[in-house]
């Protein structure tokens, strides 16, 4: 069985022939994305492609790929926005995905960018990748007005010799 791979990265070539050994099928990887600029390079009888979030499967590309014999559609992501499905349905072309894939990925990233508007790493980035690694108005940008006053006082105190030691 051929199966043909698009958008893959070395660590996915990697992985799949690992544990393609057992079975022997003929995987073939592509680097760049699927879509109606190199869909006539799949080989004729692939029964199989892979394709991942930017691939873009339109009408004109699954007519091409049912030309080519292919029988299934095997997605590396959740979504399948990028799937004209009705024309995958049509075409006789089962379209499978990973429904799970990183159920906590979008939480994660709605409180990473919550914490980027609060702690403002966006502006701390900028400053480290134009090598400015001043501490002017540190305190001002990163520390929250709630945690100010005490993290000065403390700072204050530990700066300040106290009046029992002087």
């Amino acid at each position: 069985m051929k199966i043909a791979f698009f958008s893959a990265k070395p660590y996915d070539k990697d992985f799949f022939n690992l544990h393609n050994k057992p079975y022997g099928f003929d995987l073939q990887f592509w680097e760049t994305h699927l879509g109606p600029h190199v869909v006539n390079a799949v080989d004729q009888n692939t029964e199989v492609v892979c394709a991942f979030v930017n691939d873009k499967l339109n009408a004109e590309v699954i007519e091409v790929l049912e030309s080519k014999g292919v029988k299934i559609i095997a997605l590396r992501c959740a979504g399948f926005n990028n799937v004209d499905l009705e024309v995958a349905k049509s075409k006789g072309i089962r379209v499978c995905r990973v429904p799970a894939y990183s159920p906590e990925a979008v939480a994660e990233h709605a409180v990473a960018m919550l914490l980027t508007l609060n702690r403002k790493t966006h502006k701390a980035y900028n400053r480290v990748r134009e090598q400015n690694f001043s501490l002017r108005r540190v305190s001002r940008m990163y520390w929250s007005p709630d945690i100010r006053p005490f993290s000065q006082k403390m700072l204050w105190h530990r700066l300040l010799p106290s009046r029992s030691t002087v």
